[in-house]
């Protein structure tokens, strides 16, 4: 019995688009092909990626998952794709290189309402240009079309990385001790945590326009809050290579304190003094709008600072200048102390921000 061909179903009826999704890898494939390494076997397009662990002694294999948030409403209002995917990137990179991890490879997932091949692409080539930034092979992905579960123009994006670190050299909360000292190293921006209260203050309740200027920052709103995050993946690793680094902290949701709380062992304090840097001023334009009180901020926002090492006191000065010369800037935050009977936090944050 045949069926009239008005009448028949398909899978691009149903609202997923083979051919486009096609289109989409063939759009992508050149700026996937950009991060590799030496280490990769094979090619783009199977089932699976395979990577070789030959030079290594005895590997720990560390793995990270994360997304960027609700930072892609902001691509999305934007029509603006080409940086979320260096987010996505640093999210997962700057995680794994906390415990010593060199990033090996990536894998990344695309979940879209409708596939634009052209929009598919302008997403990859920011993946790509964030593993190129961290050091690490793209090793392939997956790109789902969710049609009458996502809006056409939505999209969602995710990612796994996988490092690699010598079981002798893990760094951790075990290695820090009194007396050391706590580096930060200053954040590109909001990074890819707090954009729920960013929009909530910035576009629901100033009503402020993403296109429009704002001379505080020197910039467009939209320009500022799609800012990359910064990737200290590769600085990181050369920073633990040269000093005797004893631990780092990527920060991101729960702020300052809350990270770096994680990787301070019981026993010992982080005393952190505000004093010793100024929060840049898209934080303090949400903190005015929104009279957002400084704990809430502090909680929410990496004010500033968006990774940390904790470093034995002698290679201090040495630490800053290898830094400052790979371009970070990076100042002493603080130091570490053994804790007192009164201490009920790991990090004691103290002093207040200079013009903040």
């Amino acid at each position: 019995m045949s069926e009239n061909a008005d009448m028949s179903s398909s899978y691009a009826a149903a609202g997923v688009d083979i051919e486009a999704g096609d289109r989409a890898v063939e759009l992508f494939a050149p700026h996937a092909k950009r991060a590799s390494r030496p280490e990769v076997r094979g090619g783009l397009g199977g089932f699976a990626g395979l990577f070789a662990l030959g030079k290594y002694r005895e590997p720990l294999l560390a793995a990270g998952s994360d997304g960027v948030g609700t930072k892609l409403a902001v691509a999305q209002a934007m029509n603006k794709h080409d940086t979320i995917g260096i987010d996505l990137v640093a999210m997962c990179v700057d995680d794994l290189v906390v415990c010593g991890a060199e990033p090996l490879f990536l894998q990344d997932y695309i979940a879209v309402g409708k596939v634009v091949p052209e929009h598919v692409a302008e997403i990859v080539a920011g993946i790509a240009e964030g593993c190129v930034q961290a050091g690490c092979a793209l090793l392939g992905g997956e790109t789902a079309e969710h049609p009458g579960v996502m809006e056409p123009s939505h999209y969602d994006v995710s990612a796994t990385a996988v490092g690699v670190v010598e079981a002798d050299s893990v760094l951790g909360p075990e290695r820090v001790r009194a007396g050391d000292i706590v580096i930060g190293m200053k954040s590109s921006g909001l990074h890819s945590n707090g954009y729920s209260l960013a929009r909530h203050v910035l576009l629901e309740k100033a009503g402020l326009p993403l296109d429009g200027y704002m001379e505080e920052l020197g910039r467009t709103l939209g320009e500022e809050l799609l800012e990359p995050t910064k990737i200290y993946a590769l600085d990181c690793l050369a920073l633990a290579s040269e000093c005797e680094t004893h631990t780092f902290c990527h920060v991101t949701g729960g702020g300052l304190a809350g990270n770096l709380s994680r990787v301070i062992p019981e026993g010992l304090t982080a005393d952190i003094s505000r004093a010793t840097w100024t929060p840049s001023q898209i934080f303090r334009t949400i903190a005015a709008l929104g009279k957002v009180p400084q704990s809430e901020m502090e909680k929410t926002f990496n004010m500033g600072v968006g990774m940390i090492a904790v470093i034995a006191p002698q290679d201090r000065d040495r630490a800053l200048a290898m830094l400052t010369a790979r371009h970070i800037e990076a100042w002493e935050l603080g130091t570490i102390r053994k804790a007192e009977n009164n201490d009920t936090n790991r990090v004691n944050m103290i002093g207040e921000h200079p013009g903040y």
